[in-house]
């Protein structure tokens, strides 16, 4: 690689030290540090968190240009690089000495009464949460047309196995090797004791969650939301459909590291 685009969280890189060591260790190997992603540009380098690249990765999925993260933040599971390892990262980044691991994305699809709106991606999760008043949501869920089961939740976490990690794992679902192919179902805080497992479809299932009815005179207040962010507001009868994505985030990997060597820090601390 010798073109490169530096997405940074200016919030992790306030002064923007850590933003000009980069361009100008690399500008001094004869590199190219682009001020916006062109077809030029042949991977993005992330400073910041798991957050950052999950920004970006929504940002540009449709460049198809694989991505590092330098982790800026407290340990996480997509951003690999430390910063005292930096040099060294970009010495192999500079030397093609890397793999590029494609990571499943999803795709959810509002449909408010009855019309669909535009598809939102997500490297992580696409979750539907209550809002204001602590109303249990009655969820109706459907997998390639045919009724699943019906939840009364707090809320319903769908999840790629890159998002396991993440609201998945805190909601008691659970770990899955980032390169799998499939897709989880997690409901939050289930009020009934059957349903309040995590449910493993295929990757290829198509899964539509309806907002069912509430107890007559309340009034469903739901949000779903992608990667955490563009919350959409939905109402009963409101649904999501929500299927594997055509588009992946292809993560850079640089050293031996595995996804297990990672949990088992994380979980030590």
């Amino acid at each position: 690689m010798k073109n490169f685009y530096i997405y940074t969280n200016h919030l992790k890189d306030g002064s923007g030290e850590t933003t000009r060591y980069i361009r100008d260790y690399l500008n001094l190997k004869g590199c190219v540090c682009s001020d916006c992603v062109n077809e030029k540009v042949e991977g993005i380098i992330v400073l910041g968190g798991d957050g950052t690249m999950l920004r970006a990765a929504r940002e540009y999925v449709s460049c198809h240009i694989p991505m590092i993260g330098v982790n800026l933040g407290t340990l996480g599971y997509l951003a690999e690089v430390e910063k005292e390892d930096i040099e060294t990262a970009l010495d192999s980044l500079m030397e093609n000495r890397y793999d590029i691991e494609p990571r499943m994305m999803l795709s959810g699809i509002p449909v408010i009464s009855g019309t669909s709106s535009n598809p939102q991606t997500a490297l992580n999760d696409i979750v539907i949460n209550r809002k204001g008043a602590l109303h249990v949501i009655n969820f109706n869920i459907y997998v390639n047309g045919r009724l699943l089961s019906t939840y009364s939740a707090d809320g319903m976490i769908v999840s790629t196995p890159t998002g396991s990690t993440a609201y998945n794992l805190s909601a008691g679902g659970p770990i899955v090797e980032p390169r799998a192919r499939l897709i989880m179902l997690t409901p939050v805080c289930s009020h009934t004791l059957v349903n309040n497992r995590t449910i493993i479809l295929a990757e290829d299932d198509v899964v539509d969650i309806e907002i069912g009815q509430c107890k007559p005179g309340e009034q469903q207040e739901v949000d779903a939301s992608f990667d955490g962010r563009c919350p959409v507001n939905l109402n009963e009868g409101d649904k999501i459909r929500i299927i594997r994505s055509d588009k992946v985030t292809k993560i850079i990997k640089l050293n031996e590291v595995s996804f297990l060597d990672t949990l088992h820090k994380k979980m030590k601390t």
